[in-house]
């Protein structure tokens, strides 16, 4: 970690050419500032990791919100709220300048707009035919499956197969102990292609985040995706979008589920690598399972509580391996 050792450099030269009577004070100032920088490195290291944690969180209780809004908007018309009352309150906090970027950088914006607008789209069809756990587990491969890809050390390897091992325990056993055996079809093939969506959202989401100031690019892409989701909302809802009951709820889903934490993970993937943050999404399974468990009092088997500790394990393993990573002297 060099960011917490560079400001400490100018104050170095000062005491050293200071009188030796002001000797003990520079000490002083220098024993504060070593003993701080353990603190500093320790929330540059995990600072991150809490951003993403606190995302799927958020996102759990959103996707629970948005079960409410299903019958009444559908599926297409659940992701048009979600995805436009988002796009506005991000709009109105952001102001995101519009002139002063180049065309790769408005590229960026449309391919993260494109795989948000797919994201939600296929997922919120894949749960108004399958169960929450099983969607979003099916749906989770897809990280897993961009930390293979991405990762070029050998243990991440290792912590992307453990948390497979976890989902696929869960999936089997969780939601009732329906298994994948009798999802349908249609659902199943919809929450692998959200999956998908969701690995090009990792990596899009990392460049807008590198290419825009703040959340400005977010704010954008999100218009972006609303705009895309517009037409299909409208078809299948109509005016049960104007519903003012049905507005209010698509809202605090927009919050809960986009705003928050989406606003969160691109923060968070400014300091992580994709592969890293790929394999902490392996928690979402858990936190539905938990979430399940302490606000819709579904029971957790042994075999829940393994896989779920299974993904839990993988998850710290990418976070030490990747503190390991950036910590000066330590090979990759």
């Amino acid at each position: 970690m060099t960011a917490p050792s560079e400001p400490a450099a100018p104050a170095a030269a000062p005491a050293a050419a200071a009188p030796l009577a002001a000797a003990p004070q520079g000490s002083a100032a220098a024993a504060q500032a070593a003993a701080a920088a353990p603190q500093d490195s320790a929330a540059a290291r995990f600072g991150p990791v809490a951003l993403v944690v606190a995302a799927g969180v958020s996102v759990q209780f959103g996707a629970a919100l948005a079960v409410m809004i299903m019958p009444r908007a559908g599926a297409a018309g659940v992701v048009t709220l979600r995805l436009a009352a988002a796009a506005v309150v991000l709009l109105l906090l952001c102001r995101p300048r519009v002139r002063g970027y180049s065309r790769a950088d408005w590229g960026t914006v449309l391919a993260f707009g494109v795989t948000m607008a797919g994201m939600n789209g296929l997922f919120y069809q894949a749960v108004d035919r399958i169960p929450l756990g099983p969607a979003v587990t099916l749906e989770v491969l897809g990280p897993l499956a961009l930390s293979v890809i991405v990762s070029r050390r050998l243990v991440n390897l290792l912590w992307a197969g453990l948390a497979l091992g976890g989902v696929v325990l869960l999936s089997g056993h969780g939601g009732g102990g329906s298994g994948f055996g009798s999802l349908d079809p249609a659902g199943a093939a919809f929450a692998l292609g959200a999956g998908v969506m969701w690995a090009a959202y990792i990596v899009f989401s990392a460049r807008t985040g590198r290419r825009f100031p703040q959340a400005d690019g977010l704010a954008l892409a999100m218009a972006v995706a609303a705009l895309l989701s517009l037409p299909l909302g409208v078809f299948e809802a109509g005016s049960a979008l104007l519903v003012p009951s049905t507005l209010a709820l698509g809202i605090g889903v927009a919050v809960l589920s986009s705003v928050l934490p989406y606003t969160l993970e691109l923060l968070a993937l400014r300091r992580l690598p994709a592969s890293t943050f790929a394999i902490l999404m392996s928690l979402e399974p858990a936190i539905a399972a938990t979430a399940g468990f302490l606000v819709l009092h579904q029971a957790l088997s042994a075999v829940d509580a393994l896989a779920i500790a299974l993904v839990i394990a993988a998850s710290m393993g990418a976070v030490r391996s990747q503190t390991r990573k950036r910590t000066p002297g330590r090979t990759p």
